[in-house]
């Protein structure tokens, strides 16, 4: 009868444990990318060294490529933006100085879109331009310059991005989402609660995050973007789709917000005034049942 017990309550915890949901967040400031060099696999390392003046659109990138067949490490410098275009340089015996002449001379963001002209001066002996004309564009095309000859380029993905804010969500059945792949690329959730329903599974997160990655541009100095997201899912733990919910805003003009919890802490009321888009409503934030109703 102990064994029996003991082998019940042994599988009662696994399917506990089993069932638990968590929030890791992880930046990267480097990739790995596979692609190819005039029909020859080549391997390419980048790293993230920095943003142009004051906008998270535009970073600085140093790292290397070789050939598959040869795996000889060859320098590269240059500019990517946030939306996958990448301008890579190699100087040759100047590699370290030209990069950073380049680097300095790459200020803004009207000097980004003069990359290659202001790199061209400089006399790399190897030039990579990818450029991506859409975002569901994989593998990345491009062209691979020395001297006079052209060869086409491939990156075999569709996110080029260096400097990843990513926010994954380990989920029961040994699953794993990223809110950066199917949410936005700004990071910043807070795992709250999570539960069942006779629909599926909820996962409710809190988030702050940028306004706008450009600290110039509108509200790029700003406290950002607050608020709630309801995750969506299957019983089996696949994702559906997602709500959001601001609590305050400053793309929205979204401050007049007057905040109240129950005094059990697991219900929270927002009174919103009205903003740039939306009239005044209210928001009642379950937090034992992850979920978020919206009243007018």
């Amino acid at each position: 009868m102990k064994k029996v017990f003991t082998a019940f309550f042994f599988c009662f915890l696994t399917l506990v444990l089993c069932q638990k949901v968590e929030l890791k967040k992880v930046t990267d400031s480097s990739q790995t990318f596979k692609g190819e060099i005039g029909g020859m696999p080549i391997t390419m390392e980048l790293n993230y060294t920095g943003i142009v003046d004051c906008d998270q659109y535009q970073h600085y990138v140093d790292g290397w490529y070789y050939y598959d067949k040869y795996k000889k490490k060859i320098s590269l410098t240059g500019i990517y933006d946030y939306y996958g275009n990448i301008s890579l340089y190699n100087f040759g015996t100047r590699q370290k100085q030209n990069s950073r002449l380049l680097k300095e001379q790459i200020t803004s963001l009207q000097k980004v879109e003069k990359t290659d002209e202001i790199a061209q001066k400089l006399l790399p002996k190897e030039s990579i331009i990818f450029e991506k004309s859409s975002q569901n564009t994989n593998p990345i095309p491009g062209n691979f310059y020395l001297g006079k000859k052209v060869q086409p380029a491939k990156l075999f993905t569709g996110n080029a991005m260096i400097y990843r804010l990513n926010n994954y969500l380990y989920l029961p059945n040994n699953k794993k989402i990223n809110t950066f792949d199917f949410i936005n690329k700004a990071g910043g959730n807070e795992l709250i609660s999570y539960a069942s329903g006779k629909n599926g599974n909820r996962i409710l997160l809190y988030f702050e995050q940028t306004s706008n990655f450009n600290a110039c541009g509108q509200c790029g100095a700003s406290e950002g973007e607050k608020g709630y997201r309801v995750l969506y899912f299957t019983k089996d733990w696949n994702y559906k789709n997602y709500e959001e919910f601001l609590t305050e805003s400053c793309r929205e003009n979204m401050y007049d917000v007057t905040k109240t919890k129950s005094k059990d802490q697991q219900t929270i009321t927002y009174k919103i005034g009205k903003s740039e888009s939306t009239p005044p409503h209210t928001l009642t934030v379950d937090i034992k049942n992850a979920s978020v109703v919206k009243l007018k």
